[in-house]
């Protein structure tokens, strides 16, 4: 029962940070569960055999809304869970030793990742609701995201989302919904490659069902989380978390010495705190300047303070007498 407590939090805390930015499930439970000792790859097999309920349920949530482009889903989730399946047996065949600094680079690289991208450099917006990607595009990007997806035990929202908001063709609503739904076939695959490379004595039902139970609880909750917290200060703040936390785990897979550890530490979360603060300042500004009055109005109001007025309304508008004439 603890157990099952324990990780039910690890998948309530990554459910809502996915809730919130649309990604980043699988690579902050993963990087949690890496943490709690689990073995990598029995870590990104609990987390995808979890994720074909949290993505099922998503997935529905999105298309009642009316957020799934199905096209896209077809054109980027086949290829994504073929990329999946490589990458599950990939991880399988793989040692221990050899994969836990393996995985804990790729979740470094997308940690790094997803903290520019939400603090320098937000997604330009588009408006259509159906996207203009072909296959030439979405295909190599399903295959290579569903590939980082299962080798390091999360990936396809940070790989696949940033690509698609960033060519600013396709509205976010969409994007996010069908490349959540679009993950339920990413894991199906992901789960099926690691139950033939590893088979199922490895994998603790505890850890998959707190991971599911916590995941669904939490999906309610991020709905209003995400009308709460601005992205961008989550983003750059999950970011941190998940660079500092597989930081570690490579630094003790080098057997780094104390002073080494100290100094990077220390740097790390120097660039983290700096990017929290940039991301607060960029938006503090888009608020204030969304707060401004229109160009065209404030040059009136310039142009009334600078030349005058020539009618003026008295504060005082009770009719009076006009004086006597002589």
């Amino acid at each position: 029962m603890r157990t099952l407590i324990v990780f039910a939090l690890v998948g309530l805390g990554a459910q809502l940070v996915d809730g919130a930015l649309g990604m980043a499930y699988g690579v902050t439970s993963s990087s949690l569960l890496l943490i709690a000792g689990v073995n990598p790859a029995a870590a990104s097999a609990s987390v995808h055999l979890a994720e074909v309920g949290t993505t099922l349920a998503a997935g529905a949530s999105h298309w009642r809304f009316g957020n799934v482009d199905w096209k896209l889903v077809l054109r980027l989730g086949v290829p994504g869970a073929i990329g999946a399946f490589l990458g599950a047996t990939v991880l399988s065949a793989l040692s221990t030793e050899d994969a836990a600094p393996i995985m804990a680079g790729i979740l470094l690289a997308l940690g790094v990742y997803i903290l520019l991208r939400f603090s320098v450099r937000p997604p330009r917006e588009a408006t259509a609701r159906r996207s203009p990607h072909r296959s030439k595009f979405l295909s190599p990007l399903g295959l290579v995201a569903g590939f980082v997806d299962a080798t390091g035990g999360g990936g396809w929202g940070p790989v696949a989302t940033p690509a698609l908001l960033t060519a600013g063709r396709t509205a976010p609503r969409t994007v996010i919904g069908s490349v959540d739904t679009s993950e339920f076939l990413v894991a199906l695959f992901a789960s099926i490659g690691f139950l033939l490379g590893l088979g199922s004595a490895v994998l603790d039902p505890w850890t998959i069902g707190g991971l599911l139970l916590g995941g669904l609880v939490a999906a309610p909750i991020a709905a209003w989380l995400v009308t709460k917290i601005p992205a961008p200060v989550l983003g750059t703040a999950v970011g941190g978390i998940i660079v500092f936390t597989n930081a570690r785990t490579i630094l003790n897979a080098l057997d780094a010495s104390g002073p080494v550890l100290a100094v990077a530490y220390t740097l790390i979360v120097a660039a983290w705190v700096a990017a929290v603060a940039v991301s607060v300042q960029r938006l503090r500004r888009t608020r204030a300047a969304a707060a401004a009055p229109p160009a065209a109005e404030g040059r009136e109001l310039a142009g009334a303070t600078a030349g005058g007025s020539t009618e003026r309304i008295p504060s005082d508008s009770t009719p009076r007498p006009l004086p006597d004439e002589d």
